[in-house]
């Protein structure tokens, strides 16, 4: 007995309908299908699938017949077909989760401002935590810090000259020698000679600088150029020499006058004799 198949195709298809023989295979319906439309392309047989009204993809060597519903009164088998998606990278979803991971990432975690359920905030527990960790490396870091000093202390001793190993004999426990309240000779003549001789290197270079600045201001002023205050002092001395000697030729005339002799009057002579 036949089996009736009707496919539901997609466009520019219409609803095909064809009979199979009873041992049919569902990958058998596409040569069925060629034979009774001509028009059908053969070729697109492996990118195209045939689906049951519920969804489900029979396998391609399931029989038709095991299609057929079991309510089904005419024996009719309906499925449809339809072209398979080939596989990519991925849809919307994909995408919106990548965009949403890269979102995240660039997201800041700066929490401090949250509450635990305790409700103290979390900045507060971090500077604790960084308190209690700089009390616990307390011991550590003073012992660094005086193991620097220890060292230092030996640096300066080897300039100084003083032998580390008697300084290092004493009882390092015991308190250092305070050295600031007494009196050390000082005997380094190499360094006395050395400072004398520059205080007078430099008291010579001074005097000759001095003597060098006197000659040039001397050099500097020609002899026919007179200072203001020289010629003032030259035009007062002329004053007074003027002056004295106006007041000399004064008292001669007026000696003069009164060692001679007086002057008789001289005779009227007549208007008439003149010719007035």
């Amino acid at each position: 007995m036949s089996t009736s198949v009707l496919v539901q195709a997609f466009a520019p298809f219409p609803t095909l309908s064809v009979s199979a023989p009873p041992d049919a295979e569902v990958y058998d319906l596409f040569s069925l299908l060629h034979d009774r439309y001509p028009s059908f392309p053969l070729s697109l047989s492996s990118s195209l699938a045939f689906s049951t009204h519920s969804g489900h993809v029979p396998l391609a060597e399931s029989l038709l017949s095991d299609l057929r519903p079991s309510d089904a009164s005419n024996g009719l088998v309906t499925l449809r077909l339809t072209p398979r998606v080939l596989g990519g990278k991925g849809g919307f979803g994909s995408q919106l989760r990548a965009a949403g991971g890269r979102m995240s990432s660039q997201k800041t975690s700066n929490n401090d401002s949250c509450r635990d359920l305790n409700g103290r905030r979390l900045s507060t527990l971090k500077e604790a935590k960084k308190l209690a960790d700089y009390i616990e490396s307390e011991p550590a870091r003073l012992a660094a810090k005086a193991e620097a000093q220890k060292q230092k202390l030996a640096n300066l001793e080897r300039k100084l000259g003083i032998d580390p190993s008697s300084s290092s004999s004493k009882d390092p426990s015991a308190p250092p020698e305070v050295l600031a309240g007494k009196k050390h000779r000082f005997d380094d003549t190499e360094y006395l000679e050395k400072s004398h001789e520059l205080k007078e290197g430099v008291k010579s270079a001074v005097s000759v600088a001095l003597l060098k600045k006197k000659k040039k201001v001397k050099t500097s002023h020609s002899p026919d150029e007179v200072s203001p205050e020289a010629e003032s002092k030259k035009d007062k001395g002329k004053a007074n020499e003027e002056e004295k000697e106006a007041v000399d030729k004064v008292s001669a005339i007026k000696a003069a006058l009164a060692s001679a002799q007086p002057v008789q009057p001289t005779p009227a002579v007549a208007l008439e004799a003149v010719g007035a």
